[in-house]
């Protein structure tokens, strides 16, 4: 019998913001052996991802019940968003992706696929069929999965920390 891979998506508990944090240092280590830095020192810190977490924004990537990615999923929307160099091709209702990352035992398995395919099937159970996402200009690896998983470079926002690509996607 063959053994299958049970993927989900999942929100975070309080009690799990250790492992959170985990994945997200190791997001941010790949980042720098890639030879860029999008994520600082102290973004996203520990606070922010318990902030998202208490908001029911964080959710784990769980495979056979282990956790192997986060990200922060806000059907609230992005202030940054407001403003666009560019256009987003809907203003309608929109779930935002901010803050993924798979550990590094579990990279280079097409879990960020993953991921955004179960973000986006909750975006769909919650009514919602529109999803925007930001990354930074040195970070092809996301922007190759963005435009891989069906989002659609609409133009330029700007953070405080500085300006992204700014992509969505209708489901």
């Amino acid at each position: 019998m063959q053994n299958e891979t049970e993927i989900v998506l999942d929100r975070a508990r309080p009690e799990e913001l250790d492992i959170c944090c985990a994945i997200i240092d190791s997001g941010r280590k790949f980042q720098r052996e890639q030879g860029f830095i999008q994520w600082s020192d102290e973004y996203p810190g520990r606070e922010l991802l318990l902030d998202d977490i208490r908001a029911g924004k964080g959710y784990l990537l769980r495979v056979n019940g282990r956790a192997a990615g986060y990200l922060c999923m806000d059907f609230d929307g992005e202030p940054a968003y407001r403003e666009i160099r560019g256009a987003w091709r809907l203003e309608e209702p929109y779930a935002v992706i901010h803050r993924m990352a798979v550990s590094e035992e579990f990279r280079g398995k097409g879990l960020a696929d993953k991921a955004f395919g179960l973000a986006g099937e909750l975006c769909l159970k919650k009514g919602i069929g529109y999803m925007r996402a930001d990354t930074d200009y040195p970070n092809k690896r996301m922007q190759h999965i963005l435009e891989k998983n069906g989002f659609v470079l609409c133009g330029e926002i700007s953070y405080e920390s500085g300006d992204r690509l700014a992509y969505d996607k209708r489901l």
